[in-house]
């Protein structure tokens, strides 16, 4: 059994529009590095957070990756002292999943040392109890890609229910976020808690539309299902300059383009490495036109998950 262990785990996109708290994929960039090595107390505990983090709370027991190692360990009865290390790639309210980033790793890295004895279903949902003491509730479009790696479904939580989704290859992402915070509790109690009959069956299309898209392959159909007319209209209207970046991405030849998660940060999906630079570089325009600061991230989707670092 090794006494140190070193892991990165990837940051996501969650909702990928019209997928709200069911659909999620992971970033190859950024993303959190976990140190985990065991001592000889018989505690969890966090020796230093740096990076994008330096604000979070150090107490484990209201920090993503110390939560997620505290459920592990009462899950499976482990007595043992373990030592986390957290070095953030990511802050805080950005909407790239940083609370389940850091989480994943941990999980990962706490299964590694104990000969992976949990398998993917207990491992999320022990990040599903450490998302619901970052943001008031266990969903698992963050966690769940983050540990699997790919794009994801989560069909149910309870029972949990998630399931590798196939897409191209040549899919890409580009991401776009500004530096400002956004809380996920904040955000989630604006949501309206009842829609048309109407809005929920477009809504019910364009899910079931980007999934055959992605399974076959059709971009026209993909493009077309890239649609959020229940949440995106209600978030979009604490990011800056929501509209007109999206203008430029779909301008730009982006297949889709929304909120990454409760936002600030916004994503858009493209066929091809070539065309998510170009649609990249146009929403960094309206930003640098307004004196915005950011950071723009491009790659295809990880389908790795966590790595030992």
């Amino acid at each position: 059994m090794p006494s140190e262990v070193k892991i990165f785990a990837p940051g996501t996109v969650a909702n990928i529009g019209c997928g709200f708290d069911i659909l999620g994929f992971a970033l190859e960039y950024p993303g959190d590095y976990v140190t985990i090595r065991m001592i000889s107390q018989n505690e969890v505990r966090i020796n230093k957070i740096s990076g994008k983090g330096v604000q979070l709370p150090m107490e484990p027991d209201k920090n993503t990756a110390g939560i997620a190692v505290i459920e592990f360990l009462r899950k499976f009865n482990i007595q043992t002292g373990v030592e986390l290390e957290i070095q953030k790639g990511m802050k805080i309210g950005s909407g790239l999943g940083s609370s389940a980033a850091s989480a994943a790793a941990a999980l990962f890295g706490i299964n590694y040392i104990f000969d992976n004895i949990a398998d993917m279903g207990q491992l999320i949902s022990c990040g599903l109890t450490a998302e619901a003491g970052a943001c008031g509730s266990p969903h698992a479009d963050n966690i769940a890609p983050s540990l699997m790696g790919g794009l994801v479904l989560i069909r149910s939580h309870d029972p949990l229910d998630v399931i590798s989704l196939s897409f191209p290859e040549d899919l890409f992402y580009a991401v776009i976020s500004p530096d400002i915070e956004l809380q996920t509790r904040m955000l989630r109690k604006i949501l309206p808690e009842k829609v048309p009959l109407s809005s929920a069956v477009k809504q019910w299309g364009n899910i079931a539309g980007l999934i055959a898209g992605l399974h076959n392959k059709d971009y026209s159909l993909i493009s077309r299902s890239l649609e959020d007319v229940i949440i995106e209209p209600v978030r979009s209207q604490f990011i800056p300059f929501f509209k007109e970046i999206k203008s430029q991405a779909m301008q730009t030849g982006a297949l889709g383009c929304s909120i990454s998660g409760s936002g600030p940060s916004i994503f858009a999906l493209c066929r091809g490495e070539q065309t998510a630079f170009n649609v990249s570089e146009s929403m960094a325009e309206i930003y640098k036109k307004n004196k915005i600061s950011f950071e723009v991230y491009v790659s295809s989707i990880n389908k790795k998950g966590p790595q030992i670092s």
